[in-house]
């Protein structure tokens, strides 16, 4: 009898042919996770296993696997050899002792003697006979015993569901760019891609001494947060203090927030490009703010000239992103009282349905290029 973590996967099962990449990549990103813990990762038929590992380790590596995207559910239990003596021991071991409650099997070795409802009546008809303050409640039982019989000569025995990440594997669906600011938004929008199978890589834009270093350490610690969820990311991080000292100097204020976007969608872009991403990501939310109008969403994508870019917030109410950030343990962080760019020379009264004619209007004044290639001359890597 042996203490194993057992993981069911969510949807890896309906790629077909290509199967065998998700797969590849889901146990490569389990070991990632679980590296420096002592651990077997063993597959089996729409299942992973846990095993050979300490049990004093066991809520660390259950808090290590709910951060790898790909997982349904977990379970602890045992594994023991199909036998219903060795079944039996094992449910006994996980059965309540008080209460209701019932026993449900699985049966994918169909040449085990018994079927599926027998394996049940059995076990649980002697675990009723055997343990006082028990009652079988089939309908609404407040305990379930599972039993899991598999193809191998082996069963697994748990009663309690751990639910998942869910969502596929990082790494198996491309790369993207996650413009990451120190607000809420952002670190849920590369959550929820990531969630999708992506990649991701940040880049910040700051506005030093504008925006102090603390505002940068901010975003740091955010982007480490990501990296748990991501399996490691890099975080690209450029000054923007002369591009916005030159709009501030040479253009009409309200328009100050439309024209830094444009720019750090630019700059985005090429970044992109040096590190193979394949779109941008950003946190915008439509109507959150005045940038997040469809007008000022059209102003930026505009000057974007190869990439897509992926809004996953963009319907989402400002307390549903809260309470997504909360859950991946952002919040906490993004709340802290320091200033990002955006909010250096923000206007009263910014324009909030800018029209194309005006904005090039405005940007006509500047140097774009010029401006563009002095910001990547301040690029920094940080990587996590």
């Amino acid at each position: 009898m042996e203490k194993v973590i057992i993981i069911r996967y969510c949807e890896l099962h309906l790629k077909g042919k290509n199967r065998g990449f998700f797969e590849r990549q889901f146990a490569i990103n389990m070991e990632r996770a679980l590296k420096g813990i002592k651990h077997e990762i063993r597959r089996q038929s729409g299942r992973y296993l846990i095993e050979s590992f300490d049990e004093e380790d066991i809520t660390l590596i259950l808090s290590k696997l709910d951060k790898v995207f790909g997982i349904h559910t977990l379970a602890v239990g045992l594994k023991v050899k199909s036998d219903m003596g060795e079944i039996y021991s094992a449910a006994k071991q996980v059965c309540p002792k008080s209460g209701t409650f019932k026993v449900e099997t699985h049966r994918a070795d169909k040449t085990f003697p018994l079927n599926s409802m027998q394996i049940s009546a059995q076990i649980g008809g002697r675990l009723l006979d055997e343990t006082e303050n028990i009652s079988v409640d089939v309908h609404a039982p407040q305990n379930i015993v599972y039993i899991d019989v598999r193809e191998n000569g082996t069963a697994l025995v748990f009663s309690q569901f751990i639910k998942g990440a869910g969502g596929m594997p990082v790494g198996s669906a491309g790369k993207g760019l996650l413009l990451i600011s120190g607000g809420i938004d952002s670190p849920v929008a590369g959550h929820m891609i990531a969630k999708r199978g992506m990649s991701i890589d940040c880049v910040h834009f700051h506005s030093y001494p504008y925006t102090n270093m603390q505002a940068r350490e901010k975003v740091l610690e955010l982007a480490k947060i990501l990296s748990q969820y991501t399996c490691g990311t890099t975080v690209h991080i450029i000054k923007v203090t002369h591009i916005q000292e030159e709009i501030h100097k040479k253009c009409n204020g309200e328009y100050m927030v439309t024209l830094l976007r444009r720019f750090m969608m630019r700059i985005a872009e090429r970044i992109a490009q040096k590190c193979s991403a394949q779109c941008l990501i950003t946190g915008e939310s439509l109507g959150q703010v005045a940038s997040q109008t469809i007008e000022g969403m059209t102003s930026s994508n505009s000057v974007i000239e190869n990439l897509p870019v992926l809004r996953p917030l963009c319907g989402f109410d400002k307390n549903e992103i809260i309470d997504r950030s909360k859950d991946i343990g952002t919040y906490d962080i993004s709340i802290q009282p320091y200033e990002d760019c955006c909010t250096v020379f923000l206007p009263k009264h910014p324009v909030t349905k800018p029209k194309m004619a005006d904005i090039l209007a405005e940007e006509a004044k500047l140097d774009v290029n010029a401006l563009v290639e002095e910001a990547m001359g301040t690029l920094e890597v940080v990587k996590f």
